[in-house]
């Protein structure tokens, strides 16, 4: 039988640097003999993929917010029963952009809808499930948004408020608090070298086998 492989989630707001960074730990894993899986929320199947346009497409703004954190919920559940699960029971390393933390920070904290809501959804989708490690990738709100407008014509979601985004945030840094052991802040407002620096000391212990 596999040893169960290893489940690693990265979060973080707008314009945080997610995509390069997964890149790099990817790479650091694989190097270590793992077998890495690249995923990411909402999405990761063909199904959870056509819910997360639904998410992310303009025409939708005005999208009910309970409306919104079911689709998200759902989402995931698919996301699970089909990749993040059977990839872990065959002894792969799931690195995943983004997870329920999300969920936690945008449906919470952004849109002000009750944790306990969103922690009995978790239960029912994920049972005891949780990621091994979780990887906030933090910077101020004006940086982050700096960077994501340098990109294409924004989504759903980057098109609201800043206060949107400073109560996605704080959201953030609050469960990184409340699950130290779980969770590792990385100042990804620093160059890129030293964010990666960051990274390799918060894999350490996984990849130690710790």
């Amino acid at each position: 039988m596999a040893v169960r492989g290893r489940f690693i989630t990265v979060e973080g707001g707008e314009g945080v640097g997610k995509t390069t960074n997964m890149q790099y730990l990817r790479g650091r894993i694989e190097a270590a003999g793992h077998t890495v899986v690249m995923t990411r929320e909402p999405g990761g199947t063909p199904l959870a993929e056509a819910i997360r346009a639904l998410l992310l497409t303009p025409e939708y703004r005005g999208m009910n917010s309970d409306c919104e954190l079911l689709l998200m919920f759902a989402a995931r559940a698919e996301h699970l029963a089909q990749r993040i699960l059977p990839a872990l029971r065959a002894g792969e390393w799931v690195l995943c952009d983004r997870f329920t933390d999300a969920t936690y920070a945008y449906q919470g904290g952004g849109r002000g809808l009750p944790r306990e809501r969103i922690g009995q959804l978790e239960t029912w989708v994920q049972g005891e499930l949780r990621p091994d490690l979780t990887l906030l990738l933090d910077v101020p709100v004006a940086l982050g948004l700096k960077r994501a407008g340098d990109r294409s014509a924004p989504d759903r979601f980057e098109q609201e408020e800043v206060a949107f985004f400073e109560r996605v945030r704080q959201a953030y840094l609050e469960r990184a608090r409340a699950e130290p052991d779980r969770y590792r802040v990385v100042d990804a407002a620093q160059p890129l070298s030293e964010v990666q620096q960051q990274l390799d000391r918060a894999l350490e212990g996984l990849l130690s086998g710790g």
